[in-house]
């Protein structure tokens, strides 16, 4: 057993030795790839339930969740519409003393996320399956795009959805908040 844990504590310390000549500015979503990070997010489509206050989600698992959009001081987030059939990511909580009702704090709609966002310096289109089309020659392209606890990762960084409407995307991070426009199938030109 001595020299199992002997062993077990020399590979943890070549590990953290080894580990010295990496470079500091290493992107956000090598750590977000860990197995540490847990999605609280569920993640289906919007139901035909769905109303003024309520939402009724049809999960990717086949479970149906109704929650509750407003009560006594709250309001959910709801970025880019409800729409029924739409795709949708909820960030969602247990309301204590409402009978445990299910309340939707943040709500992504993840088919008016996709298309293709321009800027002026910048322009990227959010495809299905996580893929991100983008201008290679930009400095730093994104490449790749998903959803983790409410918030949008553009491989390399990281955001808040701070506004998601039918022709304008508004994304926030530490610095500073981006404003997009959507651009039209019949204007598109192709990004590369």
């Amino acid at each position: 057993m001595k020299t199992f844990k002997g062993a077990l504590l020399f590979l943890c310390a070549m590990i953290i030795f080894g580990c010295n000549d990496k470079k500091k500015d290493a992107p956000i979503i090598e750590i977000l790839a860990d197995s540490a990070v847990v999605d609280s997010t569920v993640y289906g489509r919007c139901g035909d339930g769905t109303a003024m206050h309520t939402l009724e989600l049809v999960t990717d698992k086949g479970d149906t969740i109704v929650y509750t959009l407003e009560g006594l001081d709250t309001c959910s987030n709801v970025q880019g519409g409800l729409f029924v059939g739409d795709r949708l990511a909820v960030i969602g909580k247990r309301v204590d003393g409402l009978n445990e009702e299910m309340f939707a704090e943040k709500v992504i709609n993840l088919t008016s996320l996709l298309g293709t966002w321009s800027s002026l310096d910048k322009k990227f289109e959010i495809a299905e399956g996580g893929n991100v089309i983008s201008n290679t020659g930009e400095p730093k392209p994104y490449t790749e795009w998903k959803i983790l606890n409410g918030r949008l990762v553009l491989t390399p960084d990281t955001f808040d959805i701070f506004t998601l409407g039918p022709d304008s995307l508004y994304l926030e991070n530490d610095n500073g908040i981006y404003g997009y426009k959507r651009l039209r199938k019949d204007s598109l030109r192709t990004v590369r």
